[in-house]
């Protein structure tokens, strides 16, 4: 296959300790739409996807949770390989930071590049940010001194370290960008990139003395490789950049890296530099996406709002999810995710335009045509002359990494498909009986059918599941994810006998479904305190035992109380309680009580209480609403004890 024919696609790896949400669904669709693409076009696709498994945070949580670092990724990195499963993601490899193939190459090239004297040992202090790992150029701090990315504040760090001489290729990265304009994108973040550059890059602390869990520097093993240089390097460690020399130049000069803009300077200036310093080709693009808000507000566990792909999957289908990830925002741009608009977007652009569309046409060719594909002698149509400029539209966009923009352009051409229907009225045709109306009703079937035929094949790389449906109903064997997008051709579907299914997006309820959120975010009943738990031991050392009130009085100047005379069975009592405002005397005279017998007499209003009775209570602001006197259901001896 022609070197001009490979592309090497790749996610960032994912750092373990977070948990998978929509930012890590998001790129990595993003990443598969375009791998399933380009195997479409004829290209030799290798797509990588991966964890980043070093660094402080994880030797924290290991810490806290009493297992050793390597346990711990060993758990968590299988919750972002069971989403790439959920979200049928085609990743040719999977890589982790703490495999041996990667600590290997790690260590290779800062061999190399300590031989060569790209990186040198110095003495560091600055400003460094614990949670994002990184120092924070003061010229960089956001107000306060607080981190750029995150916002926590910064903390002054001072340590041996190894550094990179990266400052020398900086004159050699800026020619190079301004000779590939596209090698950042979108325009905003190049332009970002080329303003950091000319501002002047120092030199950069590759190594850590404060951290245990990372790959040891080589011969010095007091040092743990920084973890954004053992990171970055896992894009060459998995095209065999160590032991693989001929997959390397196959994939390298081809490799595109897809990002979240707030690691671009990682990826678009540390990056480059490290291949610089090793002699390699630089990225043919670096492609970095916007971040996603909720419902208008930033995501976050704190606000409670971070989307969960597992969740949107379950409720609304893989495919709807995809798309609507993918139509929703201009790539590069930031978005804001709204299950509403998500819902809408179902109804609409899948139920009413491709469902409707397939369901329609199928009808039609089952009630006019028994089933099969009419053929025509001429099947030119409005629609034929259209799909050329279609598939064209779709290639420039794809090339762009404009997925809106290609998946408007589809669906351009579904609503025109589905607009023929109205314009040529098969059903009138179908009642004629000339024989003009007849062939122009196979024209049209064919037209329509065909139109199907591209449809399922465009989305496939967008909405795979969805496309093997489409092409089940139309009587065709092929996985359209196989076949070449060069390849179609309109009319060659005439003949195919058709398949009718299930419908491909059942329309959503609005009413129900709005319902059935508000039931769900309606406030919770709060918990009410508990108090400290206790043993068993302690629960009986507390007597109690069924009781009866033989007599009930107010207690003069007191609001609250009633002077009660109870009976146990085997003697009788005085108990003062404050139940006055819940029950009359009358009420309360010869009723059955729990009454708690061990307490230590206490004075109320000068009368000596030996017991208290038990109630439950209803309380709003702290103050009881409600008492219920807790009684024995049966008619037991007096003095029976309760346990």
């Amino acid at each position: 296959m022609a070197q001009d024919k490979t592309f090497y696609i790749t996610t960032p790896i994912y750092y373990v300790n977070d948990i998978p949400h929509i930012g890590h669904a998001y790129t990595t669709i993003a990443c598969d739409t375009m791998a399933r693409y380009k195997r479409m076009k004829g290209y030799d696709v290798h797509f990588l996807t991966g964890t980043d498994e070093h660094g402080q945070k994880i030797q924290a949580a290991a810490e806290t949770k009493g297992i050793t670092p390597q346990q711990l990724v060993d758990q968590i990195h299988v919750n972002f390989k069971d989403l790439w499963r959920v979200l049928n993601i085609s990743n040719d490899d999977f890589i982790r930071t703490t495999e041996d193939r990667h600590i290997k190459t790690v260590q290779a090239v800062f061999r190399k590049l300590i031989d060569q004297g790209d990186i040198y040992k110095g003495t560091y202090s600055g400003y460094y940010c614990v949670p994002d790992e990184t120092y924070v150029p003061e010229n960089a701090m956001g107000p306060n001194k607080t981190c750029p990315d995150c916002g926590r504040p910064l903390t002054i760090m001072e340590e041996e370290s190894y550094f990179f001489r990266g400052s020398k290729y900086v004159p050699e990265l800026i020619k190079y960008y301004e000779e590939h304009m596209k090698a950042v994108m979108p325009r905003v973040r190049y332009n970002e990139i080329m303003s950091f550059l000319k501002g002047g890059v120092r030199d950069q602390s590759v190594s850590r003395t404060s951290l245990k869990w990372g790959i040891p520097v080589p011969g010095d093993e007091k040092h743990v490789i920084y973890v954004w240089f053992d990171a970055l390097i896992n894009y060459m460690t998995a095209v065999g950049y160590l032991d693989n020399p001929e997959m390397f130049s196959k994939y390298w000069p081809n490799v595109r890296h897809m990002v979240g803009k707030d690691i671009i300077r990682f990826h678009c200036v540390t990056w480059p530099l490290m291949l610089l310093a090793l002699g390699l080709p630089l990225p043919a693009e670096i492609i970095a996406h916007g971040w996603w808000t909720v419902d208008g507000e930033k995501m976050s566990k704190t606000r409670g709002n971070v989307v969960d792909p597992f969740k949107m999957v379950k409720a609304y289908g893989l495919d709807a999810f995809r798309y609507f990830l993918l139509r929703e925002v201009p790539f590069g741009n930031d978005g804001d995710f709204s299950e509403l608009a998500l819902v809408s977007g179902i109804n609409s652009d899948l139920a009413n335009d491709l469902g409707n569309l397939l369901n329609r046409t199928l009808q039609m060719i089952q009630s006019y045509r028994e089933g099969t594909v009419p053929s025509c002698s001429d099947a030119s149509s409005e629609l034929s002359r259209m799909y050329p400029e279609v598939l064209s539209r779709v290639d420039e966009a794809l090339n762009n990494y404009a997925y809106d923009e290609a998946l408007k352009a589809i669906w351009e051409f579904i609503s025109r498909s589905n607009k023929f229907i109205d314009e040529t009225m098969p059903w009138k045709l179908a009642k004629s009986q000339e024989d003009s109306d007849k062939v122009s009703l196979s024209h049209v079937l064919l037209n329509l059918y065909e139109s199907l035929r591209l449809a399922g094949l465009l989305i496939a790389p967008f909405m795979p599941d969805t496309a093997k449906r489409i092409y089940s109903q139309l009587g065709q064997d092929a996985d359209p994810l196989t076949l070449n997008y060069e390849s179609f051709t309109w009319g060659a579907g005439a003949g195919s006998t058709i398949k009718k299914g299930e419908v491909l997006f059942p329309r959503i309820d609005l009413k129900e479904w709005k319902k059935a959120r508000e039931a769900e975010n309606a406030p919770k009943a709060e918990e009410p305190p508990h108090e400290a738990e206790i043993g068993i031991e302690d629960f009986g050392k507390v007597e109690m035992r069924v009781a009866q009130v033989v007599k009930c009085e107010e207690i003069p100047k007191s609001k609250k109380l009633y002077k009660l005379e109870v009976d146990l069975g085997y003697e009788k009592r005085t108990v003062c309680s404050g139940i006055k405002a819940f029950f009359t005397t009358e009420e309360l005279t010869g009723k059955r009580v729990i009454l708690v017998t061990n307490l230590k007499p206490a004075k109320l209003m000068g009368i000596e209480s030996k017991g208290m009775i038990l109630c439950a209570s209803v309380k709003k602001d702290g103050k009881s609403e409600q008492l219920t006197l807790l009684t024995p259901e049966k008619d037991i001896p007096l003095g029976s004890r309760v346990s």
